[in-house]
């Protein structure tokens, strides 16, 4: 059976460059970063050479990457101590974030009492930047913003930039969920005005189980997993050398063929627009994903024309064709809830109907893009 996997933005193929670095340093670099001995050096030196790599990529200091589990985690720890720790009394946020920030929130305003705003979304599920203007504006309580740089699951982009600038005007605190767009954009944090960010390895064909946050210098954030003082104290716990390294060794490679791969990619994802237009009458996309200016190029989310009974076989029928893709975020396979992200934009007509998530990679090609386009078509017609 062909197989063909375009759901790489619930995780990647891991890059043979990285799976060679990584097993050789399993093999020869196994003491622990914390001892003292040549064992233990050799192991800490491997760390902190990744966290200079990664910070220069970033053009930020070593000393603002705190490597944790992933973006969960990075995510949590940020949000968790902007609240314990920082005095933030408020949070701006959005329906459309990632629940690793949405419920994090919801366990913040339980818990510490914090007040949670949430700013409008227009008809596309763009952030409406006048709105979260207004709100910051409104009062001088202490404020954090959190706000994903690329959407995980309609791809749309946030001027980060700008939003930035908005939160720093107000003396607000910014906060970034950028998993899904470090490895796929060059974005320079020395200019950027973002002061937490959260990454992870896995969706830029790294290892799964490791990724950082960037935690702007003299923050004031305080740890979130107590112990050890590995990573400058933020977080306990014997570092996990053959992952940061796989971190590192995926973003360099990311990074040095980032031009390339985005022009390719961008062609796949053109195509497959194109090649669904004209062969399935009546397809939508969601959110930004077919404005190539205002959305990631990784990814597409489509609305099919098929009835909510027929739906219910789509993913089984795609799965028996070989092809992986999403209906939502990875996280939220199994559940029978639909998207949150498109339940707050979408007309209650289109939520009826069938969206699927396709991503790609640089590892998909156009005959893949054929494919599925094909058996998609089968499949409505029927």
């Amino acid at each position: 059976m062909k197989k063909v996997y375009f759901d790489n933005a619930a995780t990647t193929q891991i890059r043979e460059e990285v799976v060679d670095k990584m097993a050789k340093v399993m093999k020869e670099v196994y003491g622990n970063p914390s001892s003292t001995h040549s064992f233990g050096r050799s192991a800490k030196t491997l760390i902190e050479q990744a966290r200079k790599t990664v910070a220069n990529l970033l053009h930020v200091s070593p000393s603002e990457i705190i490597f944790t589990s992933g973006g969960t985690e990075a995510d949590n720890l940020v949000l968790n101590s902007a609240v314990r720790d920082l005095g933030v009394k408020r949070i701006i946020s959005s329906q459309i974030e990632h629940h690793a920030v949405l419920h994090c929130l919801d366990k913040l305003h339980d818990v510490f009492g914090v007040k949670l705003e949430y700013v409008a979304l227009d008809d596309c599920g763009r952030i409406d930047l006048e709105d979260l203007e207004k709100r910051l504006s409104s009062t001088e309580e202490k404020t954090l913003v959190s706000l994903m740089h690329v959407n995980n699951e309609i791809g749309n982009l946030l001027d980060i930039e700008k939003v930035g600038n908005m939160c720093r005007a107000h003396n607000a605190l910014f906060h970034s969920d950028t998993v899904q767009s470090v490895g796929h954009y060059e974005l320079d944090f020395s200019k950027i005005q973002v002061d937490f960010t959260a990454v992870s390895a896995h969706k830029f064909h790294g290892p799964k189980g490791v990724g950082f946050a960037f935690i702007r210098k003299n923050s004031g954030l305080q740890p979130l997993i107590f112990g050890g003082e590995q990573e400058r104290g933020f977080r306990a716990g014997t570092e996990s050398v053959h992952n940061i390294v796989g971190l590192e060794e995926a973003l360099k490679l990311s990074m040095e063929q980032l031009e390339e791969e985005k022009e390719y990619i961008t062609s796949l994802k053109s195509y497959f627009v194109d090649q669904l237009k004209k062969e399935i009458p009546g397809v939508k996309f969601n959110g930004d994903c077919d404005d190539f200016e205002h959305s990631t190029y990784t990814l597409i989310n489509v609305c099919l024309p098929v009835s909510s009974e027929k739906a219910l076989m789509l993913l089984f029928q795609l799965d028996l064709h070989g092809i992986a893709c999403s209906k939502g975020s990875a996280c939220q396979s199994g559940s029978d809830q639909g998207s949150h992200v498109l339940s707050a934009f979408l007309s209650a007509e289109d939520l009826k109907k069938p969206s699927l998530r396709f991503s790609f990679s640089r590892y998909n090609t156009k005959e893949e893009v054929d494919y599925v386009v094909k058996v998609l078509k089968e499949f409505i017609e029927q």
